[in-house]
């Protein structure tokens, strides 16, 4: 855990606090980040359809691995690297070399394991969905798997800045910064938050909770004197700013962001938390003004989590529809992979 964040935590922490209720699972991050790393564990492989591993595990699982690292479990760590061994050999289901951002994010997987492992083996496969994300730029330098969707700020900013962490290859941050670089204006609005795509100007929970999470890995580990870097920052900032009045006395964001009829939804208010705690980590936010917020959304969270490690009122995938009550009537489930992820993410940062 970082500074800020484990003294807030000690201070927000109520002496003699209630244990978890029957059905629920105990607040703390350790135990948490346990139960949904073995919850990964446990599971089946979570498909793209019938074509290649799903991106929501691929999120899912660095995770997981990062929480094996956080916590020193050689054991875990080992099991995940297992789990995924599939995605090392190019004839396996779980790959595919399909041009497109969900299928090349897949590549986060063995560049986490190879950073964490220094393993050659897993580097070299996951600069390989790195590279080919960009074999053919277009005209202004940007990925061809460029679509304009809010979700691809993270399924090309992820790639490229693992590869980055994994290389120290400044092509890479070079990549993350530029495809980021290019949707913010297009996607922001003035207030700080995020349409869903152009054509559709509503603030969905969990595409802008993509975006934060983008924006706050990629400054993570942009180089302090990068040309992008003062741009991207202050869209970040603005983002984090404009999601503060929107958060409710549980902590928690909604499936619409800005429409207070709309449910609270996990998934969105993970991704919420986590970029801010990243933030907080970095020094690129105030510790007085984020830190509560932040330890307000994991205590509202960890009321969602059944004692089998399952984050319940997840939206399920969704497409962009210029419609509120399309969102409105989105399916909410428990134990889907888009919210196991970031409440992995967020374990980790307060572990």
């Amino acid at each position: 855990m970082v500074p800020a964040l484990a003294v807030l935590l000690w201070m927000l922490t109520p002496l003699g606090a209630a244990p978890a209720s029957a059905g629920e699972i105990s607040p703390d991050p350790g135990v948490v980040g346990e139960s949904l790393v073995q919850n990964l564990l446990g599971r089946d492989y979570m498909f793209y359809g019938d074509e290649a591993l799903h991106y929501a595990e691929a999120a899912t699982a660095v995770g997981a691995l990062r929480f094996a690292d956080a916590t020193g479990d050689e054991t875990m760590r080992d099991e995940l690297i297992d789990r995924y061994e599939p995605l090392m050999d190019d004839d396996n289901a779980l790959v595919s070399r399909r041009a497109h951002v969900d299928m090349s994010v897949l590549g986060i997987v063995p560049l986490q394991i190879a950073i964490q492992t220094g393993s050659r083996r897993h580097l070299a496969q996951g600069l390989s969905f790195a590279d080919r994300q960009w074999a053919s730029p277009l005209e202004n330098g940007l990925t061809p798997e460029t679509r304009w969707w809010i979700d691809d700020l993270y399924m090309v900013g992820m790639l490229q800045i693992q590869a980055y962490r994994a290389t120290g290859d400044v092509k890479y941050a070079d990549r993350a910064a530029r495809q980021l670089a290019a949707y913010l204006p297009r996607l922001q609005h003035q207030g700080g938050l995020f349409w869903h795509s152009p054509d559709v100007p509503i603030f969905w929970g969990r595409g802008n909770g993509w975006v934060a999470v983008a924006m706050a890995e990629v400054l993570e580990s942009l180089p302090a004197d990068h040309d992008l870097r003062p741009d991207i920052l202050a869209r970040y900032r603005k983002m984090m700013n404009a999601l503060l009045p929107y958060q409710d006395d549980n902590g928690m964001w909604r499936q619409v962001i800005d429409e207070p009829e709309f449910w609270p939804e996990t998934s969105g208010t993970a991704m919420f938390a986590y970029a801010m705690a990243v933030g907080l980590e970095a020094g690129l936010l105030d510790k007085a003004v984020f830190g509560e917020p932040v330890l307000a959304a994991w205590t509202g969270l960890s009321g969602y989590i059944d004692d089998n490690g399952n984050v319940g009122e997840v939206c399920i995938g969704t497409g962009k529809q210029n419609d509120l009550q399309y969102y409105m009537d989105r399916p909410r489930v428990s134990g889907d992979l888009h919210g196991q992820a970031p409440m992995l993410w967020l374990a980790v940062a307060l572990q």
